[in-house]
């Protein structure tokens, strides 16, 4: 076993410090470079944080772009702080590129709802609040998030829709002109009158408190069905109205035409013996 004497020692401690001496500016070059970096990269962020709410872009949009960002540029900075070390950043670059391909090929069905939710929030086909129907579902928007948007529906039940499922068919807004029609269909006997019919129709909403007097309300006969001919009853109402103004609208007509007479037909069977 060789021994190590006080002399060689001496020399290995001589070489470790003329080592170290000659790193240490590498190290607090590169202490300073990261302190440096931090900083840019804080000031890069709160500038286009600043951009994008001018701009109004969506918070969770923004939440989520500033991320990217804010990672795109400590990846920079980790990589530049590799080459002033003098290691070889190339074989960085293979290996952060080999990751993303690995996790993009993992996750392709969460990175397609990922996309969608993306276009949501740029093109705003609807926002939280907004009563909606798609994929199937209607209710209020609750939130929109990046994977999947929530609906409430009407008796408070709670619906998560996958965001390609929403952006890649039809979406219909309820909830995106200031004005609605209200839409009505009503069937009478054969020997009922359609003018008599269409007379009340147009007092009823008339008398509505809540529809628009202009444009004025229509009535026109929608189809001579099997046992009733639908007449279809249309006013304009201001959209947070439309509930009351419907409902109501409904049962005003049963009443009247009760009272007038008018024979609202339903399904019967006869049986003769």
């Amino acid at each position: 076993m060789t021994e190590i004497t006080t002399s060689d020692f001496q020399i290995l401690l001589k070489t470790w410090t003329t080592d170290l001496i000659k790193y240490v500016p590498t190290l607090l070059g590169t202490i300073a470079l990261y302190y440096a970096g931090k900083y840019i990269i804080r000031f890069i962020t709160k500038l286009i944080k600043r951009i994008m709410e001018r701009r109004q872009v969506d918070l969770a949009l923004q939440n989520f772009l500033l991320q990217v960002v804010r990672w795109v540029l400590y990846i920079a900075l980790f990589l530049t702080i590799v080459q002033v070390i003098g290691l070889p950043a190339t074989q960085f670059i293979a290996i952060i590129t080999s990751g993303f391909v690995a996790i993009g090929l993992a996750l392709q069905g969460s990175l397609s709802n990922f996309a969608s939710g993306i276009m949501i929030l740029i093109f705003k086909p609807f926002r939280v609040g907004d009563t909606i129907e798609g994929n199937g579902e209607k209710g209020t928007v609750k939130t929109i998030g990046l994977f999947a948007t929530v609906l409430n529906k009407p008796n408070n039940e709670e619906a998560i829709i996958p965001n390609t499922q929403l952006f890649s068919n039809s979406i219909i807004n309820y909830s995106r002109e200031e004005k609605r029609r209200v839409y009505v269909l009503v069937g009478i006997g054969y020997s009922s009158s359609i003018q008599k019919a269409r007379e009340i129709l147009l007092e009823i909403a008339r008398q509505e408190p809540l529809a628009l007097k202009e444009p004025e309300p229509v009535v026109y006969v929608e189809a001579l069905a099997d046992s009733s001919v639908n007449l279809s009853l249309r006013y304009w109402c201001m959209n947070a109205n439309y509930n009351e103004c419907y409902f109501r609208t409904l049962e005003t007509i049963k009443a009247r035409f009760d009272a007038a007479g008018v024979e609202i037909p339903f399904p019967q069977i006869q049986v003769h013996q």
